[in-house]
Order: structure tokens, then C-alpha cells, then sequence
């Protein structure tokens, strides 16, 4: 492949497909787990390592699993990878472990880790399936990180809530107060707080790409009456 090609992959997974934004996948978690950044780019790396293992691992094998049992197959790697990190997860950051819960196996069954396998994996060699998973999950923390800030800001009045199970004690004081004295919104932290704060990521993406798309058609006309005119 080539390094445009590998540009696409990651433009893809970013931006222009992105799972969380784009193709509204794995809405449970995303929904979920993101009352806060912490919890949300955590569970997001953890499923962007499980996508670029699974794609790096399924694809040296796809000509060789028959296609009748290749969802039992696929399904069965990606639950040993989680089952991993799961065990990583346990012994080094048990506090976070306890936080996200149920939500790290169920990264087994997230449609956005099995719909990369089968639509890019089985069909590419293994370094552009790894960077297309990794990428794809790159995206979906980024709409984790960016919807835990909103609703954690708004929700508690701080930034970086919870941090020190992630990283240790050493982290308690990078909790950032951004509201002092803040009573705190509840909806902000509820599920119906993640819907609203979900719909307005998806209309400022759409906004964004229409104002690109907008600005791309008041600069061709003048590049091709330059290109006339030479």
C-alpha cells in the first residue's frame, strides 16, 4: 500500500468514517461509559488495542478460515484479546478495572471491533488492518474523550475526575476545577445527558463537513478561471 493509502486509513477512522460519530456504532459503551474523560479515553484504548490486535491477528489467517465459520472464528480471537486486557487491566489498574466494570468484556461483543474485522481485516494484509483498527478506535476515544469532557464539565464543574485510578496516586492533584463550588447538573451524567451530548457532536461534524464542502465550491470556480485564463 501506499503512504496516501495509509493516510486514508487513519483519515477514515478519525474522521470520515468515524465509528462513534459517522457510523453510530457501539452505542452502549459510548453512551455509557462517558460521564466522564477519564473513563471514556480509558474504555476507548482499550478497544483501540483490541481492534489493531484482532485486525493484525485475523488478517494472516483469512484465506485459510473457511468462510462458513469465519464469524465464530473472528468473534473467538477478539474475546481472547479482551480477556488480555482484561487481566492487564485487573493487575495494573484495578481501581479503573472496578469503574468500567462490565463494559471491558463486553468489548467482545461491540459491533465496532467485529464490523472492522470483517469488512477490512478479512479482506487486507496485516499492517493496514492493524493501522485500520487502531485508527477506528483512535476515533471512537475521541468522541469518548471529547462527550466525557462536556458531560463531566457540566455534569461536576471538573475535568479529569478519577484520574488517579488510571495512573496512580501521584495523578489526585491534576483534577481540574473548572466550576468551583458547583452543585453539579444531573442530566449531564445520565444517559439522557449522552444523547443530547452525543446529537450535538453529530451536528457539529455535519456542520463542519458542509462548511469545507461550501468553502471547496467558492474556490473552484476562481482555480479554473485562472487555469482558462493561463
Amino acid at each position: 500500500m501506499s503512504l496516501q493509502e495509509y493516510k486514508d486509513i487513519l483519515h477514515n477512522g478519525l474522521w470520515k468514517q468515524n465509528p462513534g460519530i459517522v457510523q453510530l456504532l457501539g452505542l452502549c459503551p459510548l453512551l455509557a461509559v462517558s460521564s466522564t474523560v477519564v473513563n471514556g479515553v480509558s474504555l476507548g484504548l482499550a478497544t483501540a488495542v483490541v481492534m489493531a490486535l484482532s485486525g493484525a491477528s485475523i488478517a494472516p489467517i483469512r484465506n485459510y478460515v473457511p468462510n462458513e465459520i469465519r464469524i465464530p472464528v473472528f468473534i473467538l480471537i477478539i474475546a481472547v484479546l479482551v480477556t488480555v486486557v482484561q487481566y492487564l487491566m485487573n493487575a495494573y489498574m484495578y481501581g479503573l478495572y472496578v469503574v468500567l466494570g462490565i463494559f471491558i468484556p463486553l468489548i467482545v461483543t461491540n459491533c465496532i471491533v467485529l464490523a472492522r474485522v470483517e469488512a477490512f481485516a478479512s479482506k487486507n494484509a496485516p499492517l493496514p488492518s492493524a493501522l485500520d483498527g487502531f485508527a477506528m478506535g483512535l476515533g471512537l476515544t475521541a468522541v469518548l474523550g471529547v462527550l466525557g469532557a462536556m458531560r463531566e464539565i457540566i455534569g461536576k464543574g471538573t475535568l479529569f475526575s478519577g484520574i488517579d485510578l488510571a495512573l496512580g496516586d501521584m495523578a489526585q492533584g491534576w483534577v481540574l476545577h473548572i466550576i468551583p463550588d458547583y452543585k453539579g447538573f444531573l442530566i449531564a451524567i445520565l444517559p439522557p445527558g449522552a444523547f443530547i451530548g452525543l446529537g450535538l457532536l453529530i451536528a457539529g461534524k455535519n456542520w463542519l463537513n458542509l462548511r469545507a464542502e461550501a468553502k471547496r465550491k467558492t474556490t473552484a470556480p476562481s482555480s479554473d478561471s485562472a487555469a482558462v485564463t493561463a
